[in-house]
C-alpha cells in the first residue's frame, strides 16, 4: 500500500483494489496448485517451478522502480509519478501475479514437506533438525523486520529479497540431477468431483432405481466406503449400472459410472456450501487488515520518545494473536469436548459465531481509531497534505490489528472443526485450503464492497466515503458498515449451520447406522502453524 500510495501516486481505492487482488489469489490459488501437483508435476517440480516464479516476480517488482529501468526508458530516476513509464507498469502488473503464485505454493500447503519426506525415505527429521530449521527463519525474519524498514530506497528494500530468492531458487536447482526418488502423481480426490457431475450428466434420462443396492459400488473392503443416502438424488444418476454393456467395460470408464461412494463424497461437499456461503463475508473484513489499516499504519507517528519503531511490528503483533488464537481455540473446544460440556460440532459453530464477534469488535475499534484520527486531522491542517504524518501514535492501531488476528485465528480453527467429521476422508486435508480459499472470495470481493459503498454513500449529492487520499475519505463510516454487515452476517450462519446440522443429522439416522463406528475409527487432528506461520492439519491415529 505504501509504495503504490506514495510513489505511484495512486488512488487509495485503486491500490487497495490491486492488494486485495494480489491476497485473493495468493490464498485462492493453493487449490489449483496443489491439483496440478497431484494430477501432474507432483510435489517437487511443483515447488521448482514456482519458486522461479516467485523469484521472477521478485525481480520484476524491483525492476518497477523509477531508478533500475531510468537509463533504459529514459525516464527521471526520482521515486515520482511523472518518472514511471509504460515499462514500469508492465513490470509491476507481471511482478504481482507471479509473486503471489509462488508465496502460495511455498507456504499454504505442506508441499516442503512432502519433499523432504521423499527425500530422506520415510526418515523422521529429529528434533536438531527442526529446531535448526526454527532458528535459521526466526533469525531471517528478525533480520527482515528490523532491518528492512530503515532502508529508504525501494529499489534496494525489493532488490534484497529477490536476490535472496534467486540465491535460494538456484540452490534448490542443484538437486534437480540428485533427486532420483521423485514421487509420481497419484491423483486428486479433486477429481472424483468433476467425474460424478461427468457421469450424472451424461445419464440424464435415466431413472433412479428405488433400491440403492441397484447403484454401483465396489465391495472391496479395503477401500474407503460411505453408505447411500437419500438426499441429491439427481447425482445417484452416476452410479447406475447400464443393462446394455457389460460391468466391467463400464467399470473401466470412470467417466461413465462411479462408486456410490465417490457420489456421496460429492454430496457431502455440496451439502457444506450454504455454511460456506456465509465464510465469504469474513473474508470482505479480513481484508482491511492489508488494505487500509496500512494505509493509516504507513501516515501515523511511528515514534517512541526518541525511538522510531518499525511500523511492521504491528504486523508482528497482529500474526502473535493470529497464531496464538489457534491455539487457545484449539485447546478450548478439545477442553468442552472432554468435559461432556458442550458437543465438539455445537463447540465449534459457537467458536465461529465468537469469531464473528471479534470481526465485529475489530470494526468498531478501528471505526473508533480512525474517527479520532480525523480529527487529529482537521486540528492540524492536513486534511489536503497527503504525504505528512499524523501526530497520533502508531499504538493506536494495535488493538484493532490484536483483534482482527484473533478473529482469523478462532475462525480458521473452529470451521476446521465443524467440517472435519462430516467431510469424506480423502477430502480432510484438503479442508485448510477450502477454507481459506473461500476467505480469499471474500477477499476479491472486498473490492466490490468498497465500489457498491461508495456508490450507495454518495447518493443524494453526498461526498463519497472514499476520496483520493486518506484523510479526505471517511473510512470509519465503512467500518461501521462492515460491522452491522457482519452482524447480519452471525444470523445468516446460526440459521444455516442449524439447517446443516438438522440435515447431518437426519441423514445419519435414517441412512448411516454403521457409520459412527467408522466415525470413532477415524484420525485424530491437530491445526497448527508451521514454521512458516502457516495452517497445516495434522492427521494422526490414536
Amino acid at each position: 500500500m505504501e509504495y503504490l500510495t506514495d510513489v505511484w501516486k495512486l488512488e487509495m481505492t485503486h491500490a487497495a483494489t490491486l492488494v486485495a487482488i494480489f491476497w485473493g489469489l495468493y490464498d485462492l490459488l493453493p487449490l489449483l496448485q496443489l491439483y496440478i501437483a497431484e494430477t501432474v508435476l507432483g510435489h517437487y517440480r511443483m515447488l521448482f517451478v514456482f519458486s522461479i516464479s516467485f523469484s521472477a516476480g521478485l525481480g520484476f517488482l524491483t525492476m518497477s522502480t523509477p531508478p533500475v529501468l531510468a537509463h533504459v526508458t529514459g525516464n527521471c530516476s526520482e521515486y515520482k509519478p511523472e518518472c514511471i513509464g509504460h515499462a514500469q507498469r508492465v513490470l509491476l502488473y507481471t511482478a504481482l501475479p507471479m509473486i503471489a503464485f509462488g508465496m502460495a505454493v511455498q507456504s499454504k500447503w505442506s508441499c516442503y514437506e512432502t519433499v523432504i519426506a521423499e527425500r530422506m525415505n520415510g526418515v523422521q527429521l529429529n528434533v536438531y533438525g527442526k529446531a535448526w530449521s526454527w532458528l535459521v527463519y526466526n533469525i531471517v525474519t528478525l533480520i527482515a523486520v528490523l532491518g528492512l524498514p530503515y532502508i529508504k530506497p525501494w529499489s534496494v528494500k525489493f532488490g534484497i529479497p529477490a536476490i535472496c530468492t534467486l540465491f535460494a531458487t538456484l540452490l534448490f536447482s542443484t538437486t534437480l540431477c540428485s533427486y532420483k526418488r521423485t514421487l509420481k502423481p497419484e491423483g486428486s480426490p479433486l477429481t472424483v468431483f468433476i467425474r460424478v457431475f461427468v457421469a450424472a450428466a451424461s445419464k440424464l434420462f435415466y431413472r433412479i432405481p428405488k433400491d440403492p443396492k441397484e447403484l454401483f459400488e465396489n465391495q472391496d473392503p479395503e477401500l474407503y466406503s460411505v453408505p447411500h443416502t437419500r438426499s441429491l438424488r439427481c447425482l445417484d444418476k452416476a452410479s447406475i449400472v447400464e443393462p446394455t454393456k457389460p460391468l466391467e467395460e463400464q467399470e473401466n470408464n470412470k467417466w461413465r459410472l462411479c462408486r456410490v461412494t465417490e457420489v456421496e463424497m460429492t454430496k457431502a461437499v455440496i451439502r457444506m456450501i450454504p455454511v460456506f456461503m456465509t465464510l465469504i463475508f469474513c473474508g470482505v473484513v479480513f481484508a482491511i487488515g492489508f488494505t487500509y489499516f496500512m494505509a493509516q499504519l504507513s501516515h501515523m507517528n511511528p515514534k517512541v520518545g526518541r525511538l522510531k519503531v518499525p511500523t511492521i511490528v504491528l504486523v508482528w503483533f497482529f500474526k502473535k494473536a493470529q497464531m496464538k488464537c489457534v491455539d487457545f481455540s484449539g485447546d478450548f473446544l478439545d477442553m468442552l469436548h472432554l468435559t461432556k460440556l458442550a458437543p465438539r460440532k455445537f463447540a465449534s459453530a459457537l467458536g465461529i459465531v465468537i469469531s464473528m464477534m471479534l470481526a465485529i469488535l475489530s470494526c468498531v475499534t478501528a471505526a473508533k481509531v480512525e474517527n479520532r484520527r480525523l480529527g487529529v486531522v482537521r486540528e492540524h491542517g492536513l486534511v489536503d497534505k497527503p504525504d505528512e504524518t499524523v501526530p497520533m501514535t502508531m499504538f493506536w492501531l494495535l488493538p484493532q490489528f490484536l483483534l482482527l488476528g484473533a478473529f482469523d485465528g478462532v475462525l480458521h480453527t473452529t470451521v476446521l472443526q465443524f467440517f472435519f467429521h462430516e467431510s469424506p476422508v480423502p477430502m480432510q486435508r484438503y479442508l485448510p485450503i477450502f477454507v481459506s480459499g473461500v476467505s480469499s472470495v471474500g477477499v476479491l470481493c472486498s473490492v466490490l464492497s468498497v465500489f457498491v459503498v461508495g456508490k450507495i454513500s454518495e447518493r443524494g449529492g453526498k461526498t463519497n466515503w472514499f476520496q483520493h487520499g486518506l484523510n479526505q475519505s471517511r473510512l470509519d463510516k465503512y467500518y461501521w458498515t462492515l460491522a452491522w454487515l457482519m452482524g447480519v452476517n452471525i444470523v445468516i450462519f446460526v440459521v444455516a449451520a442449524i439447517w446443516y446440522r438438522c440435515n447431518e443429522s437426519k441423514l445419519k439416522d435414517e441412512e448411516l447406522c454403521g457409520f459412527n463406528e467408522a466415525i470413532d475409527d477415524m484420525p485424530n487432528w491437530t491445526y497448527t502453524y508451521n514454521i512458516c506461520g502457516c495452517y497445516n492439519l495434522r492427521i494422526t491415529k490414536e
